[in-house]
């Protein structure tokens, strides 16, 4: 039992690095234009 006590913050504290990598990610413009960049490497240059 004595290690939920630690189990539960560290969790909470990935969850919320988690996020703050994506919401890093979406404000940066990470996801902007997905649809080209996977056509990108199909396309002999």
């Amino acid at each position: 039992m004595d290690i939920l006590y630690l189990l539960i913050p560290l969790s909470v504290i990935l969850v919320l690095a988690i996020l703050a990598g994506l919401w890093w990610a979406i404000y940066h413009g990470q996801f902007e234009n997905v649809e080209q960049e996977g056509e990108r490497i199909l396309n002999n240059d």
